[in-house]
């Protein structure tokens, strides 16, 4: 048999599990296995088998060989949560922050969430597509194989239909894994009450949603002047009506309750936790429900970072995602968002890898497929400049690890 792809010499392959794991929690977190001095097969889009170099078959023959001493492999990122499909970028917001203004007082302004929904509801599909394909091929070449986009720029029906009809084209037109969200509940518009908004959302967006099939999960931003524990739960009694998945934008600028009513309703996770206490952590253990982390938001708005060891030390997992937006999080860079764990959460490299891979996968629902190194997983991998050690990648932040990069088991040019 002659496989489509070999790596030989492989310094470090990186999250070798032999059967898959669905996520990793508490001291579990800080394993990570690596084998050393190693190489891998890949076929059909698949990863085929794995091993140390030294009992390599002699006979095993690839169409492509790559031999990679120093450097190591790791499967691809999964960014768990992100914002990717948007009309413009917000510098001048930006420069409003520097100058003293607070995220509510953007908002207040009529900047932030409306001031992004103004600019993509002037926009065709096919312009909103083009603005936002860049952005994919963006986070593919920062190491990123399977990604979530959410709507929540649109605030109207059309508009918000809009952003995830572009959203799922990306996942045809590029090598990406994507998984969609449905956010109508993202923030208010203004010529609306929220009562009539929130009819709108439940009485037209979500059907309509749900008969285009536009969307696995149902997200709601959960926070004082956006909508509030009792609407979070009126907007997600009607997505699970039509078999869409909770997940909760919680906690990012007060203790919202977000937490509570995530794992009331069964969300598979409650993202930011930026304000997190004993309640909140108490709540989480026993649920299935990830704590994902976006420490790239809290870097950007000088908030507080989620309380990574407090999760850990309490048993519980935690999931690191980038949420890619244009008005709290301009960057959708994993090995970024990786540094920043480490740095400003205090996780091991270890412990920051598994946040970024297995963990990730699990709230999107691609355990079985993608996070690991595993036999028989769809073939997302990348291949690091030469590097001393794993703890390389969160050390040198800023820098991009990046040499090479296979998905779906093809080497991207």
């Amino acid at each position: 048999m002659i496989h489509d792809l070999l790596i030989t010499n492989i310094k470090g392959l990186v999250q070798v599990r032999e059967q898959p794991v669905s996520k990793v929690a508490g001291k579990e977190l800080s394993h990570l296995p690596i084998l050393q001095e190693a190489y891998l097969i890949i076929s059909h889009g698949l990863i085929h088998t794995y091993g140390l170099m030294k009992d390599i078959p002699s006979e095993v023959k690839a169409k492509t060989v790559l031999d990679v001493p120093g450097q190591f492999v790791f499967p691809s990122f999964v960014d768990s949560h992100t914002h990717l499909v948007f009309a413009a970028t917000r510098e001048e917001e930006f420069v409003m922050k520097l100058k003293g203004a607070t995220y509510e007082q953007i908002a207040a302004s009529g900047g932030g969430i409306l001031n992004s929904a103004k600019r993509l509801q002037e926009l065709t599909e096919e312009e909103l597509f083009q603005s936002s394909i860049p952005r994919a091929w963006e986070i593919i070449h920062s190491g990123t194989g399977a990604v979530e986009i959410k709507s929540g720029y649109g605030l109207t029906t059309n508009d918000e239909l809009k952003m995830l009809r572009v959203a799922q084209r990306i996942g045809r037109e590029t090598p990406l894994t994507i998984k969609t969200t449905f956010l109508g509940a993202h923030a208010v518009p203004r010529e609306k009450t929220k009562e009539q908004y929130l009819a709108e959302i439940i009485d037209e967006m979500i059907p309509a949603v749900a008969e285009e099939k536009l969307a696995e999960y149902i997200d709601v931003f959960c926070e004082t002047g956006f909508f509030s524990v009792k609407d979070t739960e009126r907007i997600l009694v009607a997505g699970k009506a039509v078999g869409l998945i909770p997940r909760l934008h919680a906690n990012q600028l007060n203790r919202s309750g977000g937490v509570q009513i995530g794992v009331k309703m069964g969300a598979i996770s409650v993202d930011h936790l930026e304000n997190m206490g004993d309640e909140e952590i108490e709540v989480l253990k026993g649920s299935d429900t990830m704590p994902v982390a976006l420490p790239g938001a809290a870097f950007f708005l000088n908030l507080p970072f989620t309380p990574a060891r407090s999760l850990i030390e309490a048993g519980l997992p935690i999931a690191i995602a980038s949420d890619y937006n244009p008005g709290s999080a301009p960057s959708g860079n994993m090995p970024l968002m990786v540094s920043l764990a480490c740095i400003k959460m205090r996780m091991t490299p270890e412990e920051a890898i598994n946040a970024t891979t297995i963990n990730t996968a699990f709230t999107l629902g691609l355990s079985q497929t993608h996070g690991t190194i595993t036999r028989g997983k769809v073939a997302n991998v990348f291949i690091t400049k030469p590097m001393s050690s794993i703890a390389s990648l969160p050390y040198s932040f800023g820098c991009n690890p990046v040499s090479k990069i296979i998905l779906n088991g093809k080497l991207l040019a």
